[in-house]
């Protein structure tokens, strides 16, 4: 389920690729997503700030990334599909929710939390990355997730508030690396898999890596 496409409003494009890439080479089929909704705003990527008077649809941008093969989230239903994974970027917590302004007061997209507590009810696995984990800890009620550490650590975990927001939320966070050493966290009870990505400063082989922890994970716990 995609965001949009670009990390400050838009799903990470580095995260869509390596979920992609991990879920081929685990021999899974796949189909990609995205709301169709307004963009909550577009950001210029090459200045980091907004660009006024411009406005982007998450579906339309998300074809990006899905080389123009994507559906509506909407069309997405739990008896077609084995797993549901969501990648990071700054569009999971501005056009998937409203974390980005609201915090642990935060909305979720209708259909988002649709597809959450279908794929949660059916015992269907769950993958989330970078800020993604928060979509589960609001829909899913004691949730287990990881988006990395507790504290920014000079700069290298710069968004490790995010934590203390998803404990708010009534999720347990669970501290995690994003290295292949422990890079993923595995909550057996509610299948709902999640690792750090881009919540931290590192090379982008370690995050790659991360990933692919996740997919295996997810990918495992759907017993095919």
């Amino acid at each position: 389920v995609l965001s949009g496409c670009g990390v400050y409003d838009g799903t990470e494009i580095h995260e869509a690729s390596a979920v992609l890439v991990h879920l081929s080479r685990g021999g899974a089929e796949v189909q990609m997503y995205a709301p169709d909704v307004p963009q909550m705003h577009v950001i210029d990527h090459s200045k980091g700030q907004p660009a006024e008077a411009e406005s982007r649809n998450v579906l339309v941008e998300s074809a990006r990334i899905a080389r123009g093969k994507i559906a509506s989230l909407a069309k997405l239903t739990t008896a077609d599909h084995d797993a549901v994974i969501f990648p990071g970027g700054f569009g999971a917590a501005k056009n998937l929710s409203t974390f980005a302004v609201d915090g642990k007061d935060c909305k979720v997209n209708r259909e988002v939390e649709r597809v959450l507590k279908d794929f949660h009810k059916a015992g269907k696995p769950i993958g989330l990355c970078c800020i993604s984990p928060v979509l589960a800890a609001k829909v899913l009620s004691g949730a287990e997730v990881t988006v990395g550490h507790e504290e920014e650590e000079g700069g290298k975990w710069p968004y490790a508030g995010t934590a203390g927001a998803i404990k708010e939320l009534g999720a347990k966070h669970c501290v995690k690396e994003v290295t292949i050493s422990f890079p993923a966290h595995v909550d057996t009870k509610n299948k709902v898999v999640t690792t750090p990505a881009f919540m931290c400063e590192t090379a982008l082989h370690h995050i790659f890596d991360g990933i692919g922890a996740m997919v295996k994970n997810v990918l495992k716990l759907t017993g095919k």
